[in-house]
């Protein structure tokens, strides 16, 4: 809504200096201007504003050129302007901004306007139009991106904590493997945070250059180092290959044996306590920035007691590998190797948490 506003601002503000103050022929190139750079960072609207503006320039120059080959022919100086500034504006490295320079041809030519003032004109009312918009976004509440990078962390570990309870539960039942195939749905559905964590990040490094507000508009806690982010993609894909391994022991014609259903109960042990463990992650992250209190420490106690418990499960799960017969071994191993890695990116966690 900020955005919004601000956006629906610098466009009447860039108006109001060259339609009213400048009465400038062509002054909607100004607010036309000035709207679409109230971007989502401040350095988006600088390097789109040095984009746009030198693209509007290449469509001003070549509409004004064409109209006077042409000799003031509209339809004549559209085929021999557009064809090119399109095909330039369809260039991947100007992204959005390429389309602009068609645009402002087409305003130019419409207006049948191609003196050497008039190009001046144009040139000026966009260039007040990239001062204001871009102005506007870095000096009226400049945007700065926190929340989205806690959120998703705080996702990832909820979600992977009930994806884990959800297994380990399934895995002590009658039918443990029936649910097999939804679990490495939802596993795979975890990549989707991931890459919305990796967006949040990099939205967040952005929004603090050329801010002059950042310090300002500071409205949360510093963000955890980057490793935190990488530990919970590494845990996210640990909880794919998984519940991969789980499905391929399921179904009617499965690929791999399934193990006995001890190992299996034991296994769910083994996942019901890092279950715990992402749970408590997700309640510590929902209370990062606020001041430590005896909630905190027993969480942490909590966490370490949990994670604590699943090491001791897991020695217990490699040992009982022998008592596995056939095949079978080959699928209970997976199911060590990748529970233990789990676990270390856990622990891995544990160590952050305290530092």
């Amino acid at each position: 809504m900020v955005q919004s506003l601000k956006a629906a601002g610098a466009a009447i503000l860039a108006w109001a200096l060259t339609g009213w103050w400048l009465e400038a022929p062509m002054a909607l190139m100004a607010p036309w201007t000035a709207i679409v750079l109230v971007a989502s960072t401040v350095y988006r609207s600088v390097r789109s504003g040095v984009q746009q503006f030198a693209i509007i320039v290449v469509g001003t120059v070549w509409a004004s050129a064409a109209l006077a080959v042409t000799g003031g022919s509209t339809l004549g100086a559209m085929a021999v302007t557009l064809p090119f500034l399109v095909l330039i504006g369809n260039y991947r490295r100007l992204g959005s901004q390429g389309i602009y320079g068609a645009t402002t041809a087409l305003f130019v030519i419409t207006y049948g306007a191609s003196t050497a003032g008039d190009v001046g004109h144009r040139l000026l009312e966009t260039l007040i139009g990239a001062v204001v918009g871009v102005a506007v976004n870095a000096f009226v509440l400049p945007p700065v991106h926190l929340r989205s990078v806690w959120e998703n962390l705080h996702a990832l570990a909820h979600r992977s904590g009930e994806l884990l309870a959800s297994v380990a539960e399934g895995l002590r039942g009658e039918d443990g493997l029936s649910d097999a195939g939804e679990w490495h749905d939802r596993a795979w559905r975890l990549g989707g945070t991931v890459q919305a964590l990796a967006d949040a990040r990099q939205w967040t490094s952005e929004s603090y250059r050329f801010n002059p507000g950042r310090r300002m508009r500071r409205n949360g806690p510093a963000l955890p180092p980057a490793d935190v982010d990488v530990a919970w993609q590494r845990i996210s894909g640990h909880l794919v290959a998984l519940t991969r391994t789980l499905e391929s022991a399921a179904g009617d014609e499965p690929r791999l044996v399934v193990p006995s259903s001890a190992y299996l109960a034991r296994c769910a042990e083994v996942l019901g306590q890092a279950a715990t463990v992402c749970r408590v992650d997700a309640e510590v992250l929902e209370e990062s920035g606020r001041p430590p209190s005896a909630s905190s420490a027993s969480l942490r106690a909590r966490r370490d007691a949990a994670l604590e418990e699943a090491l001791a499960a897991h020695e217990a799960l490699t040992k009982e590998i022998q008592q596995e017969e056939g095949a079978a071994v080959a699928t209970g191993g997976e199911l060590a190797v990748e529970t233990r890695q789990l676990l270390s990116e856990l622990v891995n966690l544990a160590d952050g948490h305290r530092r």
